[in-house]
């Protein structure tokens, strides 16, 4: 038992069971002890799991080359700001900023990062050394300023703590107690907000079913695209995470959803235990972040498989661009993992946002597959 565990069991004995939305918020972000909190967070082949940036350097500058698309659509202004929510231990923004520092887009360009965690900080700041005069950290989105430019994040979504539901005869919200000194599930009644959300996205499996089915419902990223709307007064935002659209996400065969937890590259459906040590991640339904994205003000651009994105937005032009005097920087089996539906190219999704651009425009990542009517 983790002393997460127990912290989290002392505060249930006091106050009562606690919806799994908040259990999962105190397992990943308790300030001390949460899973994104603590000194020990790896990622890649020495931590919990692999992101695309740690696949392969080509991924970062693949995002590069769709900055460099966003600021000539917006005209090239003078101020470009690049927000990365979720950075990580920084290699995203090092292999970003490694390509743009000779383009001209370079000189305009500010590169922010939000970034929660303090030790992360430290790490980020490390690998970071070579580009301190370009990029800021600030704690929160409240820190910062209006922005011109683009909000990015790469696997950050998924992240946000979710409520659980099952349903059998009725719509019931999982809850966390404990039993026999452990951590335990329990059901009560689901409230109307995760009610009125199945009713939405979810209709085929709240209708007169009696097998169990259990899903998630995440309303944080509602909150999280409002508050980037408060902030971005003309740009885009660019989202790369796993998901589905509702249909999709909400098939009757998916009756177990789609929570997991990830240690040591171990995938686990149990979250109550090694609390604080593992990773939870539930995968976006991105017709509601669509439909939220909209609400906030936001015109939806583009929504493709990653490999897809990648291979229309121009990598072989980018491989050879890089490649020409390093051959070693080619790993074929890296590549082929960021953009095979056997990999990443299937499972994560890009979506771009845009915001105050006037004029006709289109982006090129999104010209061989665009599949915005299918959400």
């Amino acid at each position: 038992m983790t002393r997460l565990s127990q912290k989290i069991m002392e505060g249930i004995r006091s106050e009562g069971p606690i919806n799994f939305q908040t259990f999962m918020e105190t397992a990943l972000y308790h300030p001390e002890l949460g899973y994104y909190m603590n000194d020990s967070l790896q990622i890649g082949r020495e931590g919990d799991f692999y992101t695309s940036p740690h696949m392969h350097p080509f991924f970062g500058a693949m995002i590069g080359r769709q900055l460099i698309e966003m600021w000539n659509i917006m005209g090239k202004p003078s101020d470009f700001t690049v927000v990365e929510m979720g950075a990580g231990l920084g290699f995203l923004a090092k292999d970003v900023i490694d390509y743009l520092k000779k383009k001209p887009v370079f000189k305009s360009m500010s590169y922010k990062i939000i970034e929660l965690n303090p030790r992360a900080r430290e790490k980020q700041q490390a690998l970071l050394s070579e580009h301190l005069n370009v990029i800021t950290w600030h704690d929160n989105l409240k820190e910062l300023g209006p922005v011109k430019g683009c909000f990015l994040s790469n696997e950050l979504l998924d992240s946000f703590p979710v409520r659980l539901v099952e349903i059998n005869s009725d719509i019931y919200e999982i809850f966390v107690s404990v039993e026999n000194n452990m951590l335990a599930e329990i059901r009560l009644p689901c409230s109307n907000e995760t009610r009125e959300y199945l009713e939405e996205f979810a209709p085929s499996v709240i209708s007169g079913r009696h097998d169990v089915y259990r899903t998630e419902v995440n309303l944080r990223i509602r909150d999280w695209i409002k508050g980037v709307a408060s902030k971005l007064t003309k740009g885009f935002v660019l989202t790369i995470d796993y998901g589905y659209p509702a249909w999709d996400y909400y098939r009757k065969d998916r009756n177990l959803g789609t929570l997991l937890c990830y240690l040591k590259h171990k995938i686990s459906d149990d979250p109550l235990v090694n609390v604080g040590m593992q990773d939870i991640t539930a995968h976006v339904n991105f017709s509601a972040f669509n439909k939220w994205a909209e609400q906030a003000g936001f015109v939806p651009v583009g929504f493709c498989p990653q490999g897809t994105y990648l291979i229309s937005l121009g990598i072989d032009d980018v491989i050879a661009e890089l490649c020409g005097d390093k051959p070693d920087l080619f790993d074929i089996s890296k590549i082929k993992n960021l953009i095979l539906p056997q990999g990443m190219g299937d499972t994560h999704k890009v979506m771009i946002h845009a915001k105050g651009i006037t004029g006709s425009y289109s982006m090129r990542g999104f010209l061989l597959r665009n599949q915005l009517g299918e959400l």
